[in-house]
Parts: C-alpha cells; structure tokens; sequence
C-alpha cells in the first residue's frame, strides 16, 4: 500500500487544527508542498527565509531541495522583486533545475509577504 497523508512539522500544528492546513501531503514517492512565505526586514531575507522554510518542510518528511522537480511561484510586485527572488532561489538550488512557473498577484495569506513557494518533491 502506497504512503499517503499530510506532513506536519511540529511547529505547524495549530495551522493544521485551526486552519486545516496541510504544509505538505505525501503519496508516496512524491510530496506536494503547499505554498511557504518568509519573514525579514529585506527581500534578501525575506526570500532566504522562504527557502529555509521550504527545506524544513522538506526535510520533515525525508526529502530535500535536491528532490525538488517543480516549483510555482508567487509574487507581489514581481517586476521589483524577482531578482532579489531568483538570487535567493539559486542560492538555495542547484542544477538540474526544477521546472518553474512564476505568477504576479496581487497579494499573499501572509499582507507582508512579497512572494510564495510551491514545490513538488519526488524521491529517486
């Protein structure tokens, strides 16, 4: 039988129960990571954070940015942000380059936030 349910890092618990939120749902091979945002005083940080986040995510449920193969991406002012994004997205990933879609909005869950991640992970 298939491993299948949501992943819960401990610290997202009360989102899980009050939210009904589910910052990750694994079938199997494959993990479906829902949208993380990070916080910091520039977009520099702002955007490191969200990859911490991500790779916390992640590692909760025995994956890493390596096994990442897409990612859509959300941005508030893309067009002043997305370099400052791409800097921290390098940062945190490597080749073989995950398919990626970036998509301007207007806003995020989060009123301060400046952009969103959503990946895709599959185990080898």
């Amino acid at each position: 039988m298939t491993e299948r349910g949501p992943v819960i890092p401990a610290d997202s618990q009360t989102s899980y129960d009050r939210f009904h939120f589910a910052p990750a749902y694994r079938v199997g091979d494959t993990l479906y990571v829902s949208g993380v945002i990070g916080t910091g005083e520039s977009l520099e940080d702002e955007f490191a954070s969200a990859f911490e986040n991500l790779t916390n995510v992640l590692a909760e449920a025995g994956f890493t940015l390596a096994d990442v193969v897409e990612m859509t991406t959300f941005h508030v002012d893309m067009s002043t942000t997305l370099g400052a994004f791409m800097a921290a997205r390098d940062a945190a990933l490597s080749e073989p380059w995950p398919a990626w879609t970036a998509i301007g909005c207007t806003e995020l869950a989060i009123p301060t936030g400046r952009a969103e991640v959503k990946v895709t992970a599959v185990k080898s």
